[in-house]
């Protein structure tokens, strides 16, 4: 089985409360003299604290178009993306030059080079590290790449792969756009990014060290569910598709999802001792918990999260992995499960084993 060897994250330097971004917003997206009295309650409901983003606040209003927008990615990501392997690497006892593959993740900028690439030789990578750049799984892409990542090294069981996720999703933010949903988004995402290490079997036998194993993975794809999230690109960049009735989605599908992948491995919800979920929003997490019947604290990890950075997309179930490792280590040998929604729609469930 595929061992994680180590999850770290990175985070951009620019950190504010809720109540400075949200003033900002209304600068940057209402009309003046407009009734904001929508956006405050969207902002007061998400239950976010404090996010960091990527360039200071006045800095937004300056960006000139989705290439201005594009260019500051591209900078960051590399940035964030050199700074969150490292820091995963130290943490796995093991250098860049280990690394037979890395996998890069985002869906709020664009890179050819991929950033990936760009980062290759800051970290020192081997010239012939294994690259797979993914764009468009969104929310869903931190759970979907340790399943990709568990895909590779059943493969090659004597490797060391690495996912890299950044996320920058103030970037994508629409000036003069005073949709529901682009308020939504303004109030519940931030800016960070996130690292993976994993070992494949042997390699992790000669590892020192613990850290849970992937025991198996399964995606689920619903029908007729494309316009419930993404983007529609125009030449302002993106602009976000965000449905209200993402949680009935999540009500309608996730507990016969969890129930018969968790059954096919003689488990049942009871079983796990550690629900690494990503914090989508207070709709989304308080539909999760309802539809598997989980206890009040059960996530409150993920609720921490996202009261301290915001919904990261891609990076966010990684930072709550993370911080599950660090302050509630489930005990050794017993079952977890991570799991993740994102475009598509779609669920990606990875059964853990700590």
């Amino acid at each position: 089985m595929t061992r994680i060897a180590a999850v770290r994250g990175a985070l951009p330097p620019n950190r504010h409360p809720q109540a400075e971004i949200t003033d900002a917003i209304a600068r940057l997206c209402l009309p003046e003299g407009a009734d904001r009295r929508v956006l405050d309650r969207l902002h007061a409901s998400a239950r976010v604290g404090f996010r960091h983003l990527a360039l200071p606040l006045h800095r937004y209003a300056k960006l000139d178009g989705f290439g201005a927008a594009n260019d500051v990615f591209v900078e960051c990501a590399v940035e964030l993306g050199t700074e969150a392997v490292g820091a995963a690497l130290d943490a796995a006892g093991l250098t860049p030059g280990d690394v037979d593959m890395i996998m890069f993740t985002s869906v709020t900028g664009l890179a050819a080079p991929s950033v990936d690439a760009r980062l290759a030789g800051r970290l020192g990578l081997r010239p012939d590290v294994k690259r797979v750049p993914i764009f468009g799984l969104g929310c869903v892409a931190g759970a979907a790449g340790i399943a990709r990542l568990h895909d590779y090294l059943r493969g090659w069981p004597g490797h060391v792969a690495v996912l890299l996720s950044v996320e920058l999703c103030s970037l994508t933010l629409q000036r003069g756009d005073s949709s529901v949903a682009n308020l939504v988004a303004g109030a519940l995402f931030g800016d960070g990014a996130a690292a993976v290490v994993a070992c494949g079997a042997e390699r992790a036998a000669a590892l020192p060290g613990g850290g849970p194993t992937v025991v198996a993975t399964r995606g689920h794809l619903y029908p007729d569910s494309e316009h419930v999230m993404g983007w529609d690109v125009g030449d302002t960049g993106f602009q976000v598709v965000l449905d209200a009735g993402v949680p009935d989605v999540v009500r309608t599908y996730l507990a016969d999802d969890v129930d018969g992948f968790l059954a096919d491995h003689g488990l049942t919800r009871d079983d796990i001792t550690a629900w690494v979920c990503h914090p989508g929003g207070p709709k989304v997490l308080d539909a999760v918990a309802e539809t598997l019947g989980l206890p009040q604290d059960t996530l409150e990890l993920t609720w921490r999260s996202l009261a301290s950075v915001g919904n990261l997309s891609s990076s966010s179930v990684l930072h709550v992995l993370r911080d599950t490792l660090a302050l509630r280590p489930p005990p050794a040998g017993t079952p977890g499960l991570l799991i993740a929604m994102g475009p598509g729609f779609c669920s990606e469930l990875v059964l853990l084993r700590w």
